[in-house]
């Protein structure tokens, strides 16, 4: 009988499925999309995930008791630090308290068969996407965390619902799922990140490609100076009723109540 050890250790008799090499090849690239699409789309509605409530925000801000008193590069004073710790604790802790409130209020504690609305869901990281499930978790409440999978490893935190904890490589597909589900928004104080979620979202309102869609962006003292929407007004880039896609808010009760104001659905079926 002929040896055929060489052709059934060769890599193209692997199946397709189990061959790691192929899966992870260029040629691929579209199944790994779909994938990723696929399982996150999968365990939601295995949950009951209805709508969410998406919170943004810098994964540097820590709570009050986790104060990081290094200096940044640019080293600003003591007194400027201190006030830098103060507000980002601030911020962290306003992000908790409206995780709770938006999840007792909101629908999140429905059980699955009756379906779950305006579910806290954060990029899954530290600081303010920490702050925000922790608070839904005080409530008793799932919440979700859309990690990104970087070259430094981002480690989920630890208050989402682990089963709803999900890991990305494809930005494109993690700001899908983020989006698609999304009944609000709300934006605390952070970097490029935050920036690149903000205007994704009020790009695809703004267009049509997504539902009139409650945003508040959390501080206006921050987001005033951080952009200045006025002179985009006045260069002719964006209309009047563009300022209108959006509102502010300096806490978590006002936050809440700018989300109902615009419109968030918060009744919720009976839980048989």
């Amino acid at each position: 009988m002929t040896d055929n050890d060489l052709q059934r250790q060769s890599p193209s008799y692997r199946l397709a499925a189990l061959d790691e090499e192929f899966i992870l090849g260029d040629s691929t690239r579209g199944v790994r999309f779909l994938l990723e699409y696929a399982k996150a789309e999968e365990l939601l509605r295995k949950w009951g995930v209805i709508s969410t409530i998406v919170v943004f925000g810098s994964a540097r801000t820590k709570p009050a008791v986790e104060g990081d008193a290094r200096p940044p590069a640019s080293t600003p004073s003591p007194d400027a630090m201190s006030r830098q710790i103060e507000r980002a604790a601030h911020w962290y802790e306003q992000a908790r308290r409206f995780g709770r409130i938006a999840s007792e209020r909101g629908g999140a504690l429905q059980s699955r068969r009756a379906g779950r609305r305006n579910v806290i869901a954060t990029g899954g990281g530290g600081g303010i996407m920490e702050a925000a499930n922790r608070g839904a978790s005080d409530a008793g409440a799932p919440s979700i965390g859309f990690n990104i999978r970087l070259p430094k490893e981002q480690e989920p935190n630890a208050y989402s619902t682990p089963e709803l904890t999900f890991q990305f490589h494809y930005f494109a597909m993690r700001k899908m799922h983020l989006a698609m589900r999304a009944a609000a928004l709300v934006v605390f104080p952070g970097g490029f990140g935050t920036l690149d979620e903000l205007f994704e979202i009020l790009t695809l309102v703004q267009t049509g490609k997504m539902p009139r869609t409650p945003i508040v962006c959390f501080d206006r003292a921050y987001w005033s100076r951080i952009i200045n929407f006025d002179a985009l007004l006045d260069a002719g880039m964006i209309t009047t009723g563009d300022l209108d896609l959006f509102s502010y808010a300096d806490d978590a009760e006002e936050a809440w109540k700018c989300l109902v104001d615009r419109g968030l659905e918060t009744e919720v079926p009976p839980d048989d």
